[in-house]
C-alpha cells in the first residue's frame, strides 16, 4: 500500500506543477489556430482545461512580458460563455473596465496597444499614452437589432471608448474621430493598425450603434469599417 501511496502522490504532485508551470509562463503574440475547448459543465464553471491554442497563447504572452489570469472555463447557458479566456493584468498602459477576454484577442488587444496606440500618441500628440478607456467585454447580449448574439458574448470582443494621455488630454472615439486634426490623425492610424490586427473593427462609420467606440473582435476575416 505504501507504494501505491507513494506513486499517487507523485502522480499528484506532476499534474499539480504541469498546471502551475503553464500560469507561472503566463503573460504578447497572437496564434493562429483556433481550436476553443468546451466547457467541462453545462451548468456553470468548468474545469481549468485550456485548449493547445490557448495554451500557446498564452505561452506567447509571457514571452512579450503581458501579465494574466488564465481563467476556467464557463458556460453560461443562453449562448454565453468564456472559454479559454483571461484576465489581463498589465499589457504597459492602465487599461479600465476591461473583463474576462479570449486569450488571441487579448494578445492582439496587446499588441496593439504597446506597437500602435503608444507610438501614434507619441507621433500625433506628442504625449505619452496613460490610459485606455473601454466599455467592456463579456456581455451576454445580442448584436443591435438582431437575434444573434454578439461575439461579446463569448468574452471574444472588446470595446475603445477613449484615450488619456500624460500630459491630461482625454481623447475620445465620439468626439474625435471627426474633429481636431491631430486628434483625428491620431484615431485614424490606430484604426488603421486595428484592421491589420483584429478580424472585425467597428467605428463610428459602420452605425450609430458604435458612434462612440471602435468594436474589435476576432470572428471576422479582416472586416474594417
Amino acid at each position: 500500500m505504501g507504494t501505491i501511496h507513494e506513486n499517487y502522490n507523485a502522480i499528484r504532485i506532476a499534474i499539480l506543477w504541469g498546471a502551475v508551470s503553464i500560469l507561472l509562463s503566463a503573460c504578447g503574440a497572437i496564434p493562429s489556430g483556433k481550436n476553443p475547448a468546451r466547457p467541462q459543465s453545462s451548468a456553470g464553471i468548468g474545469a481549468f482545461d485550456p485548449s493547445p491554442s490557448a495554451k500557446q497563447c498564452f505561452s506567447q504572452l509571457g514571452k512579450a512580458n503581458v501579465r494574466f489570469s488564465p481563467l476556467p472555463n464557463r458556460n453560461f447557458g443562453k449562448g454565453c460563455s468564456q472559454i479559454d479566456s483571461i484576465k489581463l493584468l498589465d499589457v504597459g498602459t492602465e487599461v479600465s473596465n476591461l473583463g474576462p477576454v479570449k486569450c488571441q484577442l487579448a494578445s492582439k488587444f496587446a499588441a496593439w496597444t504597446e506597437y500602435a496606440v503608444k507610438r501614434a500618441a507619441r507621433q500625433y500628440l506628442g504625449s505619452e499614452l496613460k490610459r485606455i478607456e473601454t466599455m467592456g467585454s463579456y456581455n451576454c447580449r445580442n448584436i443591435a437589432g438582431t437575434g444573434k448574439r454578439s461575439e461579446h458574448a463569448h468574452a471574444n470582443a472588446i470595446d475603445v471608448s477613449a484615450f488619456v494621455l500624460s500630459d491630461g488630454r482625454r481623447i475620445t472615439v465620439e468626439e474625435h474621430w471627426k474633429n481636431g486634426r491631430r486628434e483625428k490623425q491620431f484615431l485614424t492610424a490606430i484604426h488603421g493598425s486595428a484592421c491589420k490586427r483584429f478580424g472585425t473593427v467597428l467605428s463610428p462609420d459602420y452605425n450609430y450603434a458604435h458612434r462612440n467606440h471602435f468594436h474589435f473582435d476576432m470572428s471576422g476575416n479582416g472586416y474594417c469599417r
